[in-house]
Protein backbone atom coordinates (compact mmCIF):
# COMPACT_ATOMS: atom_id res chain seq x y z
CA UNK A 1 0.00 0.00 0.00
CA UNK A 2 1.55 3.33 -0.91
CA UNK A 3 1.33 6.73 1.45
CA UNK A 4 0.99 9.99 -0.44
CA UNK A 5 3.48 12.41 0.35
CA UNK A 6 1.65 15.06 -0.15
CA UNK A 7 -0.38 14.93 3.10
CA UNK A 8 2.31 14.61 5.37
CA UNK A 9 3.08 18.65 5.73
CA UNK A 10 -0.81 18.79 6.37
CA UNK A 11 -0.60 16.08 9.14
CA UNK A 12 2.22 17.66 11.25
CA UNK A 13 0.66 21.30 10.84
CA UNK A 14 -2.57 20.17 12.53
CA UNK A 15 -0.19 18.27 15.33
CA UNK A 16 1.59 21.49 16.24
CA UNK A 17 -1.81 23.71 16.37
CA UNK A 18 -3.28 21.02 18.82
CA UNK A 19 -0.03 20.74 20.84
CA UNK A 20 -0.57 24.53 21.23
CA UNK A 21 -3.89 24.52 21.90
CA UNK A 22 -3.25 22.08 25.30
CA UNK A 23 -0.37 24.49 26.36
CA UNK A 24 -2.67 27.42 25.79
CA UNK A 25 -5.52 25.58 28.06
CA UNK A 26 -3.09 24.68 31.06
CA UNK A 27 -2.10 27.65 31.38
CA UNK A 28 -4.91 29.44 31.38
CA UNK A 29 -6.39 26.88 33.96
CA UNK A 30 -3.38 28.28 36.17
CA UNK A 31 -4.97 31.70 36.08
CA UNK A 32 -8.31 30.25 36.96
CA UNK A 33 -10.34 32.46 39.59
CA UNK A 34 -13.66 29.97 41.23
CA UNK A 35 -13.96 32.50 43.76
CA UNK A 36 -17.36 33.16 42.77
CA UNK A 37 -18.10 29.57 42.14
CA UNK A 38 -21.24 27.99 44.18
CA UNK A 39 -20.71 24.14 44.64
CA UNK A 40 -23.52 24.27 47.32
CA UNK A 41 -25.91 21.68 45.44
CA UNK A 42 -25.74 18.14 45.21
CA UNK A 43 -22.78 16.89 43.59
CA UNK A 44 -23.08 13.70 44.95
CA UNK A 45 -23.05 11.72 41.44
CA UNK A 46 -20.54 13.94 40.20
CA UNK A 47 -17.86 11.70 39.00
CA UNK A 48 -14.11 13.14 39.19
CA UNK A 49 -12.35 10.12 38.29
CA UNK A 50 -10.69 10.92 34.90
CA UNK A 51 -9.92 14.73 35.57
CA UNK A 52 -6.57 15.62 35.16
CA UNK A 53 -4.87 18.76 37.45
CA UNK A 54 -1.25 17.57 37.52
CA UNK A 55 -0.89 20.97 36.30
CA UNK A 56 0.10 24.01 37.77
CA UNK A 57 -2.31 25.49 39.90
CA UNK A 58 -0.43 27.12 42.29
CA UNK A 59 -2.06 29.95 41.22
CA UNK A 60 -6.16 29.03 41.31
CA UNK A 61 -7.74 30.77 43.91
CA UNK A 62 -10.24 28.46 45.67
CA UNK A 63 -11.21 31.20 48.47
CA UNK A 64 -14.58 32.20 47.62
CA UNK A 65 -15.66 28.07 46.54
CA UNK A 66 -18.67 26.99 48.70
CA UNK A 67 -18.49 23.11 49.11
CA UNK A 68 -21.18 22.92 51.94
CA UNK A 69 -23.76 21.32 49.71
CA UNK A 70 -23.67 17.33 49.57
CA UNK A 71 -20.69 15.50 48.12
CA UNK A 72 -21.33 12.53 49.25
CA UNK A 73 -21.24 10.61 46.16
CA UNK A 74 -18.53 12.54 44.98
CA UNK A 75 -15.58 10.48 43.47
CA UNK A 76 -12.32 11.88 43.22
CA UNK A 77 -10.20 8.51 42.31
CA UNK A 78 -8.19 10.36 39.56
CA UNK A 79 -7.61 13.66 41.11
CA UNK A 80 -3.98 15.67 41.17
CA UNK A 81 -4.49 18.54 44.22
CA UNK A 82 -1.11 18.78 44.71
CA UNK A 83 -0.73 22.74 44.28
CA UNK A 84 -4.00 23.99 45.01
CA UNK A 85 -4.93 26.73 47.11
CA UNK A 86 -7.25 25.80 49.85
CA UNK A 87 -7.28 28.41 51.81
CA UNK A 88 -10.75 29.54 51.51
CA UNK A 89 -12.86 26.36 50.84
CA UNK A 90 -15.88 25.77 53.01
CA UNK A 91 -16.22 21.75 53.36
CA UNK A 92 -18.97 21.76 56.02
CA UNK A 93 -21.32 19.64 54.30
CA UNK A 94 -21.67 16.34 53.90
CA UNK A 95 -18.43 14.29 52.32
CA UNK A 96 -18.83 11.21 54.37
CA UNK A 97 -19.02 8.69 51.67
CA UNK A 98 -16.41 11.37 49.64
CA UNK A 99 -14.11 8.18 47.84
CA UNK A 100 -10.74 10.19 47.30
CA UNK A 101 -9.19 5.86 47.25
CA UNK A 102 -7.29 7.32 44.01
CA UNK A 103 -6.13 10.84 44.26
CA UNK A 104 -2.77 11.53 43.89
CA UNK A 105 -1.09 14.17 46.62
CA UNK A 106 2.20 12.84 46.13
CA UNK A 107 2.91 16.36 45.02
CA UNK A 108 4.37 19.22 46.45
CA UNK A 109 1.87 20.60 49.05
CA UNK A 110 4.36 22.87 50.81
CA UNK A 111 2.44 26.08 49.52
CA UNK A 112 -1.23 24.81 49.99
CA UNK A 113 -3.10 26.66 52.63
CA UNK A 114 -5.56 25.34 54.86
CA UNK A 115 -6.20 27.90 57.55
CA UNK A 116 -9.70 29.13 56.49
CA UNK A 117 -10.73 25.90 56.00
CA UNK A 118 -13.77 24.87 57.51
CA UNK A 119 -13.41 21.31 58.47
CA UNK A 120 -16.28 20.89 61.19
CA UNK A 121 -18.81 18.86 59.15
CA UNK A 122 -16.09 15.50 58.93
CA UNK A 123 -15.66 16.12 62.66
CA UNK A 124 -18.36 13.99 64.69
CA UNK A 125 -18.83 17.23 66.98
CA UNK A 126 -17.97 17.78 70.38
CA UNK A 127 -17.59 14.13 72.57
CA UNK A 128 -20.73 13.81 75.16
CA UNK A 129 -19.40 14.83 78.42
CA UNK A 130 -20.17 11.56 80.32
CA UNK A 131 -17.83 9.53 77.31
CA UNK A 132 -15.08 8.80 79.16
CA UNK A 133 -15.38 9.29 83.38
CA UNK A 134 -12.28 10.33 85.01
CA UNK A 135 -12.01 7.02 87.27
CA UNK A 136 -12.37 5.03 83.83
CA UNK A 137 -15.50 2.86 85.26
CA UNK A 138 -17.60 4.42 82.03
CA UNK A 139 -20.26 4.50 84.27
CA UNK A 140 -20.06 0.87 85.36
CA UNK A 141 -20.57 0.71 89.64
CA UNK A 142 -18.02 -0.58 91.96
CA UNK A 143 -20.46 -2.89 93.13
CA UNK A 144 -20.62 -4.64 96.49
CA UNK A 145 -16.70 -4.05 97.51
CA UNK A 146 -16.65 -0.03 97.05
CA UNK A 147 -14.23 2.06 94.80
CA UNK A 148 -11.05 0.62 94.90
CA UNK A 149 -7.89 1.89 96.42
CA UNK A 150 -4.06 2.72 95.42
CA UNK A 151 -1.92 0.76 97.87
CA UNK A 152 0.14 3.80 98.46
CA UNK A 153 -2.81 5.58 99.88
CA UNK A 154 -4.24 3.02 102.32
CA UNK A 155 -4.16 3.44 105.77
CA UNK A 156 -2.07 0.96 107.19
CA UNK A 157 -0.43 -0.01 110.27
CA UNK A 158 2.71 -1.61 111.74
CA UNK A 159 5.02 -2.78 114.77
CA UNK A 160 8.81 -3.23 114.69
CA UNK A 161 10.99 -4.02 117.72
CA UNK A 162 14.56 -3.15 116.83
CA UNK A 163 16.20 -4.44 120.22
CA UNK A 164 14.83 -6.75 122.99
CA UNK A 165 17.93 -7.65 124.50
CA UNK A 166 19.85 -8.64 127.56
CA UNK A 167 23.01 -7.06 128.65
CA UNK A 168 24.78 -9.98 130.62
CA UNK A 169 27.38 -7.52 132.55
CA UNK A 170 25.59 -4.49 133.13
CA UNK A 171 22.70 -7.17 134.07
CA UNK A 172 19.81 -4.97 132.44
CA UNK A 173 17.05 -5.10 129.29
CA UNK A 174 17.34 -2.86 126.58
CA UNK A 175 14.76 -2.63 124.44
CA UNK A 176 14.05 0.22 121.16
CA UNK A 177 10.54 -0.53 119.90
CA UNK A 178 8.31 1.36 117.57
CA UNK A 179 4.71 1.46 116.38
CA UNK A 180 3.20 3.64 113.30
CA UNK A 181 -0.32 3.79 111.51
CA UNK A 182 -0.76 6.00 108.27
CA UNK A 183 0.06 6.36 104.31
CA UNK A 184 3.17 6.08 102.43
CA UNK A 185 2.71 9.85 102.57
CA UNK A 186 1.99 10.77 106.46
CA UNK A 187 1.81 8.55 109.35
CA UNK A 188 1.69 9.09 113.12
CA UNK A 189 4.55 7.12 114.83
CA UNK A 190 4.90 6.01 118.70
CA UNK A 191 8.70 5.00 119.38
CA UNK A 192 10.36 4.53 122.92
CA UNK A 193 13.83 3.41 123.62
CA UNK A 194 15.48 2.44 126.95
CA UNK A 195 16.78 0.10 129.76
CA UNK A 196 15.43 -1.50 132.81
CA UNK A 197 17.47 -2.77 135.62
CA UNK A 198 16.78 -6.21 136.70
CA UNK A 199 18.62 -5.74 140.34
CA UNK A 200 18.36 -3.28 142.67
CA UNK A 201 15.19 -0.46 142.57
CA UNK A 202 14.69 -2.16 139.04
CA UNK A 203 14.70 1.37 137.45
CA UNK A 204 13.55 2.01 134.17
CA UNK A 205 14.99 5.08 132.05
CA UNK A 206 13.09 5.69 128.64
CA UNK A 207 12.69 8.03 126.42
CA UNK A 208 9.09 7.88 124.22
CA UNK A 209 7.95 10.24 121.59
CA UNK A 210 4.49 10.53 119.50
CA UNK A 211 5.47 12.26 116.07
CA UNK A 212 3.92 12.85 112.46
CA UNK A 213 6.21 11.01 110.32
CA UNK A 214 6.30 12.43 106.83
CA UNK A 215 8.98 11.71 103.48
CA UNK A 216 11.22 14.56 102.49
CA UNK A 217 12.91 13.30 99.67
CA UNK A 218 13.98 9.89 98.03
CA UNK A 219 16.29 8.59 100.79
CA UNK A 220 14.66 10.96 103.83
CA UNK A 221 11.97 11.43 106.60
CA UNK A 222 11.34 13.83 108.84
CA UNK A 223 9.35 13.78 112.12
CA UNK A 224 7.86 16.38 114.36
CA UNK A 225 6.00 15.84 117.75
CA UNK A 226 6.20 15.35 121.81
CA UNK A 227 8.63 13.49 124.25
CA UNK A 228 9.03 12.36 127.44
CA UNK A 229 12.07 11.56 129.30
CA UNK A 230 11.60 9.70 132.27
CA UNK A 231 15.36 9.77 133.61
CA UNK A 232 15.12 13.42 134.12
CA UNK A 233 10.90 13.32 134.62
CA UNK A 234 10.64 16.07 131.50
CA UNK A 235 8.69 16.27 128.45
CA UNK A 236 10.36 17.80 125.69
CA UNK A 237 9.62 19.11 121.95
CA UNK A 238 11.24 16.27 119.55
CA UNK A 239 12.32 17.22 115.84
CA UNK A 240 14.27 14.47 113.97
CA UNK A 241 15.36 13.21 110.24
CA UNK A 242 15.66 9.77 109.59
CA UNK A 243 16.87 8.01 106.14
CA UNK A 244 19.25 6.00 104.36
CA UNK A 245 22.91 7.87 104.13
CA UNK A 246 25.69 6.68 101.15
CA UNK A 247 26.56 2.80 101.13
CA UNK A 248 23.50 2.00 102.31
CA UNK A 249 23.99 3.24 106.37
CA UNK A 250 20.58 4.14 108.31
CA UNK A 251 20.88 7.25 109.71
CA UNK A 252 18.64 9.28 112.62
CA UNK A 253 19.31 12.80 114.01
CA UNK A 254 17.05 13.66 116.53
CA UNK A 255 16.83 16.48 119.05
CA UNK A 256 14.67 17.26 122.11
CA UNK A 257 14.24 21.07 123.67
CA UNK A 258 13.09 20.12 127.31
CA UNK A 259 10.75 22.10 129.38
CA UNK A 260 13.64 23.48 131.53
CA UNK A 261 15.61 24.97 128.44
CA UNK A 262 17.59 21.61 127.95
CA UNK A 263 18.74 20.80 124.33
CA UNK A 264 19.28 17.09 123.54
CA UNK A 265 21.12 15.52 120.28
CA UNK A 266 20.90 12.10 119.76
CA UNK A 267 22.50 11.15 116.92
CA UNK A 268 22.63 7.23 115.83
CA UNK A 269 24.02 4.87 112.53
CA UNK A 270 23.06 1.16 111.61
CA UNK A 271 24.83 -0.58 108.78
CA UNK A 272 23.49 -4.35 107.82
CA UNK A 273 26.34 -6.49 106.37
CA UNK A 274 24.58 -9.33 104.70
CA UNK A 275 26.69 -12.94 104.79
CA UNK A 276 24.23 -15.17 103.18
CA UNK A 277 19.93 -14.96 102.81
CA UNK A 278 20.19 -14.98 107.17
CA UNK A 279 23.05 -14.29 107.94
CA UNK A 280 23.48 -11.08 108.79
CA UNK A 281 26.36 -8.40 110.71
CA UNK A 282 24.59 -5.47 112.05
CA UNK A 283 27.47 -2.82 113.59
CA UNK A 284 25.74 0.52 115.04
CA UNK A 285 27.07 3.46 116.69
CA UNK A 286 24.92 5.87 118.53
CA UNK A 287 26.39 9.49 120.03
CA UNK A 288 24.09 12.02 122.63
CA UNK A 289 25.28 15.85 123.56
CA UNK A 290 23.92 18.68 125.43
CA UNK A 291 23.45 21.91 125.28
CA UNK A 292 24.02 22.65 129.39
CA UNK A 293 25.20 21.40 132.57
CA UNK A 294 22.94 19.56 135.24
CA UNK A 295 24.73 18.31 137.63
CA UNK A 296 21.46 16.74 139.07
CA UNK A 297 21.25 14.51 136.23
CA UNK A 298 24.32 13.74 135.56
CA UNK A 299 24.79 15.69 132.52
CA UNK A 300 27.70 17.67 131.04
CA UNK A 301 27.83 20.26 128.23
CA UNK A 302 28.82 18.77 125.26
CA UNK A 303 29.11 15.31 123.66
CA UNK A 304 28.14 12.98 127.20
CA UNK A 305 28.05 9.09 126.05
CA UNK A 306 28.93 7.05 122.99
CA UNK A 307 27.32 3.79 122.59
CA UNK A 308 28.57 1.17 119.90
CA UNK A 309 27.53 -2.81 119.59
CA UNK A 310 28.11 -5.33 117.06
CA UNK A 311 25.34 -8.28 116.18
CA UNK A 312 25.41 -11.45 115.03
CA UNK A 313 21.93 -12.17 113.62
CA UNK A 314 19.88 -15.09 112.41
CA UNK A 315 16.64 -14.00 109.67
CA UNK A 316 14.02 -16.80 110.00
CA UNK A 317 12.53 -17.94 106.58
CA UNK A 318 9.61 -15.25 107.17
CA UNK A 319 12.38 -12.80 108.55
CA UNK A 320 10.19 -11.26 110.91
CA UNK A 321 12.26 -12.90 113.79
CA UNK A 322 15.69 -12.75 114.28
CA UNK A 323 17.92 -13.77 117.26
CA UNK A 324 21.11 -12.09 117.95
CA UNK A 325 24.28 -12.40 120.25
CA UNK A 326 26.71 -9.61 120.00
CA UNK A 327 28.89 -7.26 121.94
CA UNK A 328 28.48 -3.79 123.15
CA UNK A 329 30.80 -1.08 124.67
CA UNK A 330 29.93 1.99 126.35
CA UNK A 331 32.00 5.20 127.33
CA UNK A 332 32.02 8.66 128.68
CA UNK A 333 32.98 11.70 126.38
CA UNK A 334 34.29 15.02 127.72
CA UNK A 335 33.68 16.56 130.73
CA UNK A 336 31.64 13.60 131.58
CA UNK A 337 34.61 10.98 132.29
CA UNK A 338 35.99 13.40 135.18
CA UNK A 339 32.69 13.55 136.71
CA UNK A 340 31.49 10.15 136.80
CA UNK A 341 34.83 9.58 138.01
CA UNK A 342 33.76 12.06 141.03
CA UNK A 343 30.79 10.08 141.91
CA UNK A 344 32.86 6.84 141.82
CA UNK A 345 31.01 5.55 138.91
CA UNK A 346 32.15 3.69 135.81
CA UNK A 347 33.28 5.43 132.88
CA UNK A 348 33.89 2.33 130.02
CA UNK A 349 32.16 -0.59 130.13
CA UNK A 350 31.18 -3.38 127.92
CA UNK A 351 28.89 -5.87 127.77
CA UNK A 352 28.21 -9.33 126.19
CA UNK A 353 24.18 -9.05 124.72
CA UNK A 354 21.71 -11.43 123.30
CA UNK A 355 18.39 -10.67 122.45
CA UNK A 356 15.90 -10.73 119.29
CA UNK A 357 14.16 -8.41 116.85
CA UNK A 358 10.93 -8.95 115.21
CA UNK A 359 8.64 -7.10 113.36
CA UNK A 360 4.57 -7.68 112.25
Amino acid sequence: MKISKKNLPFIGLSSLVLLASSFAAAAEMSNMDHSGMDMSGDMSDMDHSGMDMSGDMSGMDHSGMDMSGDMSGMDHSGMDMSDMDHSGMDMSGDMSSMDHSGMDMSGDMSDMEHSSMDMSGMQGGQPPADARSPDYSNGVPYGQYGKPMMMGSMPLWGVSVDDLGYQFDEDQINFEAMGWYGTDSNRIRLRTEGSAQTKDDKEIDSLSSLAYWKPLSIFWNGEAGVAYDTENDNAAIMAGIVGTAPYFIETDARAYLYTDGQLRLDLGAEYEWRLDQHWVVIPEVGLTAFSKDDHDNGITKGFNEMETEVRLTYETFSRQLAPYVGVSYETALGKARGQRRQENESVDSSSLTAGVKFWF
